[in-house]
């Protein structure tokens, strides 16, 4: 790999990651406001549930499609066209109610978002040569976004409605727009097809899964759950900043996570770190649940990188765009379970027995993902 390819390589990654980041309060200020305004917006709590799980629903459906438009047209006009829609849908949110006309913002987000996800995986592994430290600091640059606009949306909030603050996230849409024309366009190369629409999930696919349920899911439900329960003050305010602390972990610590896994192996340092994400698990069901918390957040954001490292390697040629698109697929998946389970599960059983077996289904696909090489 020469310098020249690897400088372009970073360059690339790292614009894609910015307008990501430019574009996510749009949606990190939805899932802060709505469930605590619903009646601002025109829905109901259970409509609200609803429109916050929809972006993940339709990429379900939609990431195929995604996955095609992305590497027929390549990543400059896939990215400005995301990149609008994003504004778009900050337009929407702040002016458009009713649960019907919010939902189709959101199924246009939720495709939007994929075709931004997609693109900083593949452009931070398209060089095999520091493709973890790419993906490390890439999640860095995407968490930034989200991180500064929390605690900002949520104080302005207080001042302006819950409505107004999302004027703001179009002119932060419209920037990444800009920032998108500096993309190289090329299209990338896909596979030939296999015949099989659908294929059982690989080994990456099921810890990408099973972590959706516990981390994506279960975990936050109940963080939010212990925080309503046991913290005092504004609510908002305190969601807000508790929200933003998952970015500050993700933007400080990812780009360790991708060090460690160009240093020690990306498959030895999952497992490593999902070892120690079952026992955050364990603590947070407990009494510890400040520490758990805290761990949980550390672990989670290292482990960032790992799994799109991992695929790259498995799947250096033509098959890697639509790897990570299918992992990608089964993240969200388990990431939709995850609540569902807690709605149920939690109300009637221990806390501490539901995440610590979270956290031993972690570390048994963590271990079947390394043993299945």
């Amino acid at each position: 790999m020469s310098a020249d390819a690897s400088r372009t390589a970073d360059v690339s990654s790292r614009r894609a990651a910015i307008v990501l980041a430019l574009c996510l309060p749009c949606d990190a200020l939805l899932y802060l406001l709505l469930p605590m305004q619903a009646q601002a917006f025109g829905v109901t709590l259970a409509q609200a549930g609803i429109l916050l799980a929809a972006n993940r629903i339709v990429r379900i459906f939609g990431y195929s499609y995604v996955m095609r438009f992305y590497a027929r047209h390549g990543d400059r006009p896939t990215l400005m066209l995301a990149a609008g829609t994003a504004a778009v849908c900050g337009v929407g949110n702040a002016l458009v109610s009713g649960f019907w006309w919010l939902l189709i913002l959101r199924f246009g987000w939720g495709l939007c978002y994929g075709a931004m996800n997609l693109s900083t995986q593949v452009l931070a592994t398209s060089e095999a040569g520091g493709a973890a430290h790419r993906a490390g600091r890439s999640r860095a640059y995407i968490a930034a976004g989200p991180m500064i606009a929390l605690p900002l949306g949520a104080l302005a909030s207080l001042y302006f409605g819950p409505r107004l603050i999302f004027l703001l996230t179009v002119v932060s849409a419209l920037v990444g727009l800009w920032v998108a024309r500096g993309l190289p366009s090329a299209a990338h190369a896909l596979s030939a097809p296999t015949g099989r629409r659908f294929k059982l999930p690989d080994g990456v696919a099921i810890w990408s899964f099973v972590e959706g349920v516990a981390l994506d899911g279960l975990f936050i439900f109940g963080l939010s759950l212990q925080a309503q329960a046991m913290l005092g003050g504004n609510a908002v305010i305190i969601a807000g900043v508790l929200l933003a602390l998952r970015y500050v972990s993700e933007m400080l610590l990812a780009p360790l996570g991708g060090r460690a896994a160009a240093n020690f192996g990306a498959l030895r340092m999952l497992v490593v770190f999902s070892t120690l994400s079952a026992l955050a698990l364990s603590a947070f069901g407990s009494h510890w649940l400040i520490a758990g918390a805290a761990a949980v957040l550390i672990l989670r954001a290292l482990q960032l990188p790992l799994v799109v490292t991992i695929i790259a390697q498995r799947n250096p040629n033509e098959g890697r765009v639509q790897a990570i698109a299918a992992n990608a697929v089964w993240r969200d998946i388990g990431a939709g379970v995850g609540p569902l389970l807690a709605g149920v599960l939690l109300p009637v059983a221990s806390a501490p027995w539901v995440y610590s077996l979270a956290g031993l289904a972690i570390v048994l696909s963590a271990v079947g993902c390394a043993w299945k090489k």
